[in-house]
């Protein structure tokens, strides 16, 4: 397969993710799924692992060490690698918390080379959080993580606003990575105007929404149904609408969320603003498993990410689907030639 070469147009760099996870298997099969619009990528992994993979899975997937100049050219013969410090240890399945420091070298590296200006913008692997915990990592999740990384490169703030987008569903959790008891203390006005803001703004910019459609959902049953079921709604959501309109934002809610995922519903608005984590990752899984893509909103670069896990259950079997994967990628793309 011949792949038109992209010029001077700067490539995606794609982390390594877990290595012991599906990363490695539908990174190779990714690249062997491009066609000639694909934009090119590099992955930072370990390049002998990489070579094991393709070779235990049969797949056809020839590996190459390179450096960011020359991955457009490397694309088109094979997988372009960027080569980790150490190699991992973990196997398919089995993930050895010694590669907690290789995870994380790649999601570095990757942030420093868009700095850089040396790519476009930065494609997540699924990374296990419980080995890296172990391993004395401090943040909730790779959301907040990539937003003190923003901060500590750009020297600017940044809010970190998680947008899982498909052409079926775009939903965003108010409150992501932590407990839901923990979430509901968590949930205030300012943070929901806060998030709002930057949601539409980003999809103005990025997505080319002239006039964003924001709806909330309430954060208990029926939306509180009037306070007889819990006050938030009224006291925390309402003021946050109340908000986000006098702001010339469109905005509406809380609405009742066991109601607001059908197809009639999706097709008023342009994304939904969920209070908690599963309230927004259950109905686009749901939807749309191996097509959604995890989009990083506030931070000064684009981030994409598959919008499922590491699998390990899966991972060497040759069962990983790379759907969501090439999907992350082909959104990056749109986006980074957006800004």
């Amino acid at each position: 397969m011949c792949v038109v070469s992209q010029g001077a147009t700067p490539a995606l760099i794609v982390t390594s993710g877990d290595p012991s996870g599906i990363g490695p298997e539908i990174t190779l099969r990714a690249w062997l799924a491009r066609t000639q619009q694909t934009r090119p990528f590099a992955v930072l992994a370990d390049p002998a692992q990489l070579q094991r993979t393709a070779a235990q899975l049969n797949l056809a997937a020839p590996v190459e060490v390179t450096d960011p100049a020359h991955v457009a050219a490397t694309f088109q013969r094979a997988l372009p690698v960027i080569a980790l410090s150490k190699p991992v240890n973990g196997v398919p399945g089995a993930p050895d918390d010694a590669d907690a420091a290789m995870t994380l070298e790649s999601i570095e590296r990757a942030v420093a080379y868009v700095h850089a200006g040396q790519f476009a913008g930065v494609v997540t692997n699924p990374i296990a959080k419980e080995g890296l915990y172990r391993a004395g990592f401090r943040h909730p999740g790779h959301t907040e993580y990539l937003g003190e990384l923003a901060q500590t490169l750009w020297k600017q703030s940044a809010t970190p606003v998680m947008l899982l987008w498909s052409q079926t569903l775009s939903v965003v959790p108010v409150t992501i990575h932590v407990a839901l008891a923990q979430a509901i203390r968590d949930l205030t006005t300012d943070l929901i105007v806060d998030t709002a803001r930057i949601t539409a703004r980003e999809l103005t910019s990025r997505f080319h929404i002239a006039k964003p459609r924001l709806v909330l959902a309430g954060l208990n049953p029926h939306a509180g149904e009037g306070g007889t079921m819990g006050r938030e709604d009224i006291d925390v959501i309402v003021p946050a609408v109340e908000r986000l309109r006098a702001e010339g934002i469109d905005a509406r809610g809380p609405l009742s969320a066991d109601t607001l995922f059908h197809a009639a519903a999706r097709a008023t608005y342009d994304v939904a603003l969920c209070m908690y984590h599963d309230q927004a990752l259950i109905p686009i899984k749901t939807l749309a498993f191996d097509s959604g893509v995890n989009v990083t909103l506030g931070l000064p670069f684009v981030r994409t990410s598959p919008d499922h896990g590491t699998a390990f259950n899966i991972a060497g079997l040759g069962r990983a689907d790379p759907s969501s994967l090439i999907a992350a990628l082909a959104l990056a793309d749109r986006l980074t030639r957006a800004q």
